[in-house]
């Protein structure tokens, strides 16, 4: 039986064979979960969801048109769908196989025409994440939505990770996440997010339990999802991050309705005494001092 501390990359390198491990299903559940509450509420016409296709992301959206892509760059064989991005795709279900796989520095849309974009641990494995993070920018509409997940090396599971690695050194450990990518700290990702003009709109940490293998353990620790928020909300093992493009000069345009119930003042009507409609005299007449004669009297002394 396997021991609960034994490391997962003894045999599992790739993020997608970690994701069949205990603590694996404990993370992705926790963001799918996530990706469930955050979502519904983002309108537009245009979602894609970059990497991660074990999760049906999109799945609580409303947006027609969807896409999910692999990409072609990530770092390792396996980084995101088992033996390579472009092979073996049998352990994925049919609703979450992979439409697109392109290159996350170069994505196929043009400027300004996704309305929603979703990087589930895509940067970690991406060969340049900062340029990355500018391409989502620019095939974003203004005020669209970014969505990023990653691992997070200021947790209980960053330590372990970083203890494994300098045991790998020594040649007297394994690494218990996956051995390839890099993982990025929020406060680096906060940091890129404001250089390309985005604003974070909510960030949220979770999977507060230790770095266990074994599920029951994890399942003894269960009591620290709820007091991790509390007492150490910034130590969780993931963070989700929704950020929001923003751009300068840009005003939302009204929707037609709220314009159509406005009108423009209409000043009062003037009327003649026998009931026919307002003239340039009838106004002159209404605005003669009190006193001195009509201008048609005046008209008529000057005639005779």
């Amino acid at each position: 039986m396997r021991n609960r501390l034994t490391p997962m990359s003894a045999h599992k390198t790739g993020l997608s064979d970690w994701f069949e491990t205990a603590p694996g299903r404990y993370l992705l559940a926790w963001e799918q979960e996530q990706f469930d509450a955050s979502l519904p509420d983002v309108f537009g016409f245009h979602a894609l969801q970059l990497g991660l296709p074990q999760v049906p992301a999109l799945r609580s959206n409303r947006m027609p048109h969807q896409w999910r892509a692999i990409g072609a760059d990530l770092e390792g064989s396996d980084a995101l769908c088992g033996a390579g991005p472009l092979s073996d795709r049998s352990h994925l279900d049919p609703a979450s196989q992979p439409a697109l796989a392109l290159h996350s520095s170069a994505l196929p849309f043009p400027e300004c025409s996704l309305d929603l974009v979703l990087m589930p641990h895509a940067l970690e494995f991406s060969d340049d994440p900062h340029y990355a993070l500018r391409e989502a920018e620019r095939v974003l509409v203004p005020e669209g939505r970014l969505v990023i997940s990653g691992l997070n090396p200021a947790s209980l599971w960053g330590w372990r990770q970083r203890r494994g690695r300098w045991s790998q050194r020594l040649g007297l450990g394994q690494l218990f996440l996956p051995e390839s990518g890099a993982f990025i700290a929020y406060w680096r990702l906060r940091e890129w997010l404001r250089l390309l003009g985005f604003e974070v709109e909510t960030a949220r940490f979770g999977v507060y339990r230790p770095a266990l293998a074994d599920a029951r353990w994890l399942e003894r620790f269960a009591w620290m999802d709820a007091v991790g928020p509390r007492w150490w909300p910034i130590f969780g093992a993931v963070y989700f991050v929704v950020a929001i493009k923003r751009v300068p000069g840009v005003r939302l345009l009204e929707p037609a309705w709220r314009r159509a119930g406005r009108r423009a003042p209409s000043g009062a009507a003037v009327v003649r005494r026998h009931g026919t409609a307002d003239s340039a005299g009838a106004v002159a007449s209404a605005q003669t001092p009190a006193g001195s004669p009509p201008a048609s009297a005046k008209l008529l002394a000057d005639q005779l």
